[in-house]
């Protein structure tokens, strides 16, 4: 969850969940500012999604589509991520896949 995608992105549409950030389809501009920052290489143009990432593509939407665990209505679209902060939710794939990096290390 490095966030040097967070501090480039010009229209604050990357939004933090528990183990994961979310781009808002809706909000994000394609402007490409926070790719090139990503030290994991973790973001993608759509038409450029690996095909064994594709499953990430619908989960993403869901962050914002579906109510997360614990809250009764989706998030929608809230015109930008820095009035919320962390949400410290994640959609139930993310929140179901092992921990990793540090959290590995700390266990």
């Amino acid at each position: 969850m490095d966030r040097a995608c967070v501090d480039e992105c010009p229209v604050d549409c990357i939004y933090e969940g528990g183990r994961s950030l979310y781009i808002h389809p809706d909000e994000c501009v394609d402007c490409g500012a926070c790719e090139p920052v990503c030290p994991v290489e973790a973001i993608f143009y759509e038409d450029d999604l690996p095909e064994h990432l594709h499953a990430y593509l619908a989960d993403n939407d869901e962050f914002f589509s579906r109510p997360l665990p614990g809250r009764e209505a989706a998030l929608g679209s809230p015109g930008g991520a820095g009035p919320l902060g962390a949400l410290g939710v994640d959609t139930p794939l993310v929140a179901a896949l092992p921990p990793q990096g540090d959290a590995v290390a700390q266990q």
